[in-house]
């Protein structure tokens, strides 16, 4: 895979902190945030590699990855033609896997390079786009599959759904793949909490993210943890078990009991965030158009 740099100066602007409840009084971190590029077209599926110090970063429209590396501070163009993919997780070694709208399949890219396809049918009918993914504890692989990849030809090909719904799956270290949740209407960003013994995913077209509790490959509950009108896309933890959510003016920040407690605003819409850094405490934002970054003091989950 070849870095093609491309040319682009990073510019600074307010970090705006806003408080909407006593438990949110004192987070923050710098006063300004870094905007490391702004070239992209929708920007998603930021995941940070602790080993390597970057971050890979989906510009799905454009049909490309790109690498931020936290170190030099230069952001390249990783990998083109990559079946526009979406988001992307790193698991116990450390490997990326990702959501791929094109191929409407969850790969794994190994230390080598070469790619893995996990999972692109469920009894004999193709996936949707899958959209979202993470790792749990034993390893299995659980991600979201809406519809947003074969919609259009936007972020993907344009074609019929074969599953007749939008689910949750797993994929157990078994290789058995099974839905796990079937009554979403377009299920997107999901997370564990740090015990893994909860599972948050988004619900875009519905405007709310549920939790579900999790004891192996057992699901159960459900309930709305938090709604917003406009809509959510990816969600991050943090170790004060506060869930933040990327939503239309920024990052919306959630206490453990669902309050909103308060926000970290952006200028464009916000997609996704990953935590990184030495230390966990580096936050990094895809916004549209653009890769933010700055530094704050909390840290988030990190799970491997």
């Amino acid at each position: 895979m070849s870095l093609v740099r491309r040319s682009y100066q990073p510019e600074t602007l307010p970090a705006q902190f806003v408080t909407l409840d006593d438990r949110f009084a004192g987070t923050g971190g710098d006063r300004w945030m870094t905007r490391v590029f702004a070239q992209g077209r929708w920007l998603e599926g930021p995941a940070y590699h602790a080993a390597g110090r970057f971050v890979l970063f989906s510009d799905i429209p454009n049909d490309r990855v790109l690498r931020y590396d936290e170190v030099t501070g230069e952001t390249a163009e990783f990998e083109p033609r990559v079946g526009f993919t979406n988001g992307r997780t790193t698991d116990a070694e450390s490997r990326f896997i990702a959501c791929e709208h094109g191929g409407r399949r969850v790969s794994r890219t190994e230390h080598d390079g070469s790619k893995v396809v996990l999972a692109d049918s469920y009894e004999g009918k193709r996936l949707n786009s899958p959209n979202d993914v993470v790792v749990a504890a034993d390893g299995a692989v659980w991600f979201t599959d809406p519809s947003y990849g074969i919609m259009t030809d936007y972020e993907g090909h344009a074609a019929a759904e074969e599953m007749g719904g939008r689910y949750v799956y797993r994929l157990g270290p078994d290789g058995v793949l099974s839905v796990v949740v079937d009554d979403f209407t377009q299920p997107n960003g999901l997370a564990f909490s740090a015990d893994f013994t909860k599972l948050y995913v988004t619900d875009t077209d519905e405007h709310h993210i549920r939790v579900f509790d999790v004891d192996g490959a057992r699901v159960s509950g459900g309930a709305v943890f938090a709604a917003e009108p406009t809509g959510y896309d990816g969600i991050r933890l943090d170790t004060r078990g506060r869930l933040w959510g990327a939503a239309h003016d920024g990052l919306h920040c959630y206490e453990p009991d669902g309050t909103l407690s308060g926000k970290l605003l952006f200028p464009e819409i916000v997609s996704n965030l990953c935590f990184g850094g030495r230390q966990y405490n580096q936050l990094y934002v895809t916004a549209t158009t653009s890769l933010y970054t700055l530094r704050v003091n909390f840290t988030g989950v990190r799970y491997f």
